[in-house]
Order: C-alpha cells, then sequence, then structure tokens
C-alpha cells in the first residue's frame, strides 16, 4: 500500500489507524515498488528500472554487447508485401505476429531494444519538484500503420507541468477513411483520458486550469470539432467521437496546432534517428 500526502501528520494519523485494524509493517519512504525504482533528489522523483534492467542485460548474455541510440533500425522500411519481415521487425507488439511463425529477424529486433536499454539502464519518467501543475496534451496517428489490417493506430502524451503522466499507444478498432478522421479519433481518446484525469485531480483537491490544450498536428482534425456544420464527408464517424466538440463547448479543453518536427507524439509514430530522439 502507498500513502501518499502534502501533511506529513496526516500521513503518519493514516498509518497509525491502519495499523490498529491491520497487520501491517511500515516500510518507510518509497524506494522500490512493483519492479519501478525511486530516487530523490532536488529536481524530483524519478521512476526507472535500472536493476532489472541490468538482470536482463545479464540474463540474455549481453553485458559485452555494444550498446545503441535507437530502438529500431531507422532504415528500415516498410512494403506491402503481406509478410513483410521488416513490418514485423518495427512492430514486435502486434498481435498479427501471434499468427505467423517467429523467425531469426524477431529476436535480432527483440535484442536490438535490449540493446537500446543497455545504453542507459537507469532512464527514466522525473516526476518534477516545480509547481508547474499546467496539464498540456499531445495526440498524434499513423494511417493505415497495419499493412493486414489497414488499421490505424493512435497515440498521445499527458503531462502535468514537465512530468509525463500519462501514454498510450493502441490500434484503432476500424478502418478509418481518412488521415483527418484518424487524427480525429486520437483526439477523442485524447480528451477521454483528459476527463478521467482531470476528475482525479479535482478528487485529491489539485486544481487545474482550462481550458488544457491539447497539440495535433492535423489541421483538418482540428478543425472539425470546431466546425458544428454536419459535413457529409464527416457524417461516417461514429457520434461519440463527437463529445470533444462538448467538451470544448463546455471550456475543459482547446486544440492547437503543432508542426509534425515539434510534436513529440511523433516518436510513438515511427522510428526516429538519435538526433529527432534527443530533440523531442
Amino acid at each position: 500500500m502507498l500513502l501518499a500526502g502534502d501533511n506529513l501528520k496526516l500521513v503518519q494519523d493514516t498509518k497509525a489507524a491502519l495499523q490498529q485494524t491491520f497487520k501491517m509493517k511500515d516500510l518507510g519512504e518509497l524506494k522500490y515498488f512493483f519492479g519501478i525504482e525511486f530516487a530523490r533528489s532536488k529536481q524530483g522523483i524519478l521512476m526507472h528500472q535500472r536493476k532489472y534492467s541490468l538482470e536482463l542485460i545479464s540474463e540474455l548474455g549481453l553485458a559485452a554487447s555494444k550498446p545503441i541510440n535507437t530502438l529500431i533500425d531507422t532504415s528500415i522500411k516498410l512494403t506491402t508485401r503481406e509478410f513483410d519481415e521488416h513490418f514485423s521487425k518495427t512492430n514486435l507488439a502486434e498481435d498479427e505476429l501471434l499468427a505467423y511463425q517467429a523467425k531469426k529477424t524477431h529476436m535480432e529486433a527483440a535484442l536490438r531494444i535490449v540493446r537500446y536499454i543497455k545504453s542507459q539502464p537507469g532512464q527514466g519518467i522525473l516526476l518534477s519538484s516545480n509547481n508547474n501543475e499546467t496539464v498540456t496534451a499531445f495526440c498524434d496517428a499513423d494511417w493505415v500503420a497495419c499493412p493486414h489490417t489497414r488499421k490505424s493506430i493512435t497515440w498521445y502524451l499527458i503531462e502535468v507541468g514537465d512530468s509525463l503522466v500519462s501514454w498510450n499507444s493502441k490500434k484503432q478498432s476500424i478502418i478509418s477513411r481518412s488521415s483527418a478522421e484518424v487524427e480525429y479519433r486520437s483526439l477523442a481518446s485524447t480528451v477521454a483520458e483528459l476527463t478521467w484525469l482531470l476528475g482525479l485531480m479535482k478528487e485529491i483537491d489539485v486544481k487545474i486550469d482550462q481550458p488544457v490544450t491539447i497539440f495535433c498536428d492535423n489541421k483538418v482534425a482540428i478543425q472539425m470539432p470546431a466546425n458544428p456544420v454536419y459535413h457529409e464527408r464527416t457524417k461516417h464517424i461514429e457520434i461519440d467521437c463527437h463529445f470533444i466538440r462538448e467538451k470544448i463547448q463546455q471550456g475543459m479543453v482547446k486544440t492547437e496546432y503543432i508542426p509534425t518536427k515539434e510534436q513529440p507524439a511523433d516518436m510513438f509514430t515511427k522510428g526516429l534517428n538519435r538526433v529527432c530522439n534527443i530533440s523531442i
């Protein structure tokens, strides 16, 4: 069980009340939980898995291997060939791999990821100690990302101040008919997550300035919720996606354009080189 709060006496009283009811042991300040290590500094709290990463590297016999600075080979190009090995190498987590026989290239791609982790095993997520509580969201999509199903992938990430607090990469359940549509669905997923997150913030008495800005690199997708006119080209999109417009009218969120080169969610859509990874 984790206890957190900004009032030390209240935290101590809560622990005392729980210990009177349940048999518990106080492990002190949080340092390790569910395989995640927590390191405190003036900058904030760093969440990482250095111990697990080093154990994995040793277990796979890669202790003497050369580290690399990119997750996948950026020179790989996707093709339309049905059983393209290059596609499989860039999509190890895809469910489609379960239907095909695993090959040497799949293992090579998996080991490459471990070699990438080896370059910075202590890299993690920093929960900043500054008082910036501004919530910002970024969303992106990859239209027809899967050559087998022709379905698209949507991504989003949400930050509170300088801290990354929520992110997701998911294949859409239906086939989108345009890049604007797939970006619009990505917007819908982002707004849904923000609705939950803002509700959580309210429950723990954290005041967040609204509207929350969502950055998207597709101008057409941005205009769709802003325009209430029911267009022939967009009426096939399910009604539940249009709740974006409702949230905008309520003042909860607003959408803004961001160039693709400045889009941090772009890292979830394709293999980027080292320079792009660092800049994002």
